[in-house]
């Protein structure tokens, strides 16, 4: 059978570029390699010593994705607020210090008296107010294709924060930070850490961590007060939706399809671009279509394709966006809840299980810690005191518990080598490398590593595997390339697109992407009579080299 559109990956983003196309009348196949549906958004059982104990193994918050984009695939996404939704813990020594962020604000602010000083509160309040504006201004501009940085700013920003907004976009995060005058290192170190660096090849003073920041922090969802959420039943709930809203519309989804290449038309003589014509499945079969919609990550795709069909400027630009994956995640099953030296004397501990816990080094060595930890990875040594968030998600979400009341639980990890240097490889450090993370929450909350029954540590070549993302890469492109600077939706292939977490917005679960790469398809159809997908010339990104 001849289908009009061929989805490559039932990731968030193939799902929902999949309902739009269906919803406006084509023939839409998704061909997914995996036996199931989600790509690096799922719920998964992955523990042999809690088999019933479910995970959200990859993704594990929502937060990015638009409430209009939410509205128009008419999905019913259901959320569990996080409040609080940071804890900042202390080690002993420290004072018992820490933080609770919430929406409670006479609390945070004894909180910040308590334990750090007013000047650092003011300093917070000075930034959440100057994001919620930035946040509000930029909004729009998801749904869209993107301008260059500068233009989004002369078009959506408000003229007062203009300038702010491009030196956010294309400057470090120390930069930012240092315009909110706050006292406290640790603090500063916590909000470069979960939205600066995070998945991001990036430190300090790498330009581009601004726009990783601006990213994470563009969360609309309805009375998150631009905070990340959980989703009842794990991530999985989210593709499991998309799906559904997919079937409905007419498409159909194929798991265990695996593609081997995409057929592409050559124009004549010439060496590269043509017209693609559909795929060649791994059992030799074609599934043939006029239009192709790539969820995979940038680089399979390329691979699909064939380097030699795609233009010089093109390759050029996809090398530069070529980077090596630096998260490790480390899922895990506990028989019972840690308990933390710096609550030991208010005995709140309940608070502290729901929210995004962070693991920083001691306040005094804080920053100077973490260009430490960057050196070593770049050098492919795994660092001493890697940054760490931790969850524990059962406590707000008991659907994911077993009957033995195991909890889910995880440490995502910034940042560490794909590939170990000094002889050294993951296959005989991995294991010992979990034990020394585990030992860092020790040290926040004694007896931690008594509490696991069992672990899946997703290293950077595990998430490559496990998931089918090229090198690992968690974003697919570093999220210090913003707007324009990212990959077009259209390829120089007439017929192929992308709709990857490489393209505008970003990574993350968002199904922007998807949705933007489908207006793409449909406009192009409508006005041309096919799918053509020839963007215009490609130079290499402008966004910074890392």
């Amino acid at each position: 059978m001849t289908h009009d559109v061929l989805v490559l990956g039932a990731g968030h983003n193939g799902l929902v570029a999949a309902v739009f196309l269906a919803r406006a009348g084509l023939r839409v196949i998704v061909l997914e390699e995996k036996p199931t549906v989600g790509g690096a958004c799922k719920t998964e059982r992955p523990f042999a010593r809690a088999p019933d104990l479910k995970a959200s193994t990859g993704a594990y918050l929502l937060g990015l994705m638009p409430p209009e984009l939410i509205a128009k695939l008419g999905i019913d996404v259901p959320v569990v607020r996080r409040d609080p939704h940071y804890f900042l813990p202390t080690m002993p020594g420290a004072g018992g210090k820490y933080l609770l962020f919430g929406s409670d604000r006479d609390a945070m602010k004894r909180g910040f008296a308590r334990f750090f000083s007013d000047r650092d509160w003011r300093a917070n309040e000075a930034l959440q107010a100057e994001l919620a504006a930035i946040r509000a201004d930029v909004a729009a501009t998801w749904l869209a294709e993107p301008l260059s940085i500068e233009e989004t700013a002369e078009r959506h920003v408000r003229a007062e924060l203009r300038s702010a907004f491009v030196d956010l976009c294309r400057k470090p995060i120390a930069d930012y930070l240092a315009r909110f005058d706050f006292e406290s290192d640790l603090l500063r170190a916590m909000y470069a850490v979960t939205d600066g660096f995070s998945g991001s090849t990036g430190t300090w003073n790498t330009p581009g961590t601004g726009m990783n920041f601006l990213i994470h922090n563009m969360c609309r969802l309805p009375g998150s007060d631009g905070t990340w959420a959980l989703v009842r039943g794990g991530m999985g709930t989210v593709t499991a939706r998309l799906a559904d809203a997919a079937r409905a519309a007419g498409a159909t989804i194929e798991t265990g399809a695996r593609v081997e290449r995409i057929l592409v038309e050559r124009n004549g003589s010439s060496a590269a671009g043509g017209a693609v014509r559909g795929v060649v499945l791994d059992d030799g079969c074609e599934v043939r279509a006029s239009t192709v919609v790539c969820n995979a990550d940038p680089f399979r795709m390329r691979e699909l394709v064939g380097r030699t069909l795609l233009p010089g400027a093109y390759n050029a630009r996809l090398d530069g966006y070529a980077r090596d994956g630096t998260t490790m995640k480390v899922n895990l099953a506990l028989a019972g809840l840690p308990k933390f030296w710096c609550l030991a004397a208010d005995g709140n501990y309940e608070a502290a299980y729901g929210p995004t816990i962070h693991l920083l080094p001691d306040e005094r060595d804080v920053l100077a810690s973490l260009e430490r930890s960057f050196t070593d990875v770049k050098a492919g040594r795994l660092p001493e005191f890697p940054t760490i968030e931790w969850y524990i998600h059962t406590t707000l979400d008991p659907t994911m518990k077993d009957e033995q009341g195991h909890h889910n639980s995880a440490l995502f990890v910034q940042w560490v080598p794909y590939a170990l240097g000094e002889g050294k490889h993951w296959e005989t450090e991995e294991a010992s490398y979990v034990k020394h993370l585990l030992s860092i929450c020790d040290r926040f909350a004694p007896g931690t590593s008594e509490l696991v029954v069992d672990a899946m540590a997703l290293t950077p070549p595990k998430i490559e595997q496990h998931f089918g993302i090229t090198r690992g890469h968690i974003h697919h492109v570093d999220n210090q390339f913003g707007f324009a600077d990212r990959l077009p939706y259209a390829t120089p292939i007439a017929g192929l697109y992308s709709c990857s977490a490489g393209t505008h917005p970003a990574g993350s679960v968002i199904g922007c992407a998807g949705h933007n790469a489908a207006m793409r398809v449909l406009a192009d159809r409508g006005s041309a009579g096919r799918s053509v997908g020839r963007p215009a010339g490609l130079p290499p990104p402008s966004g910074p080299r890392g």
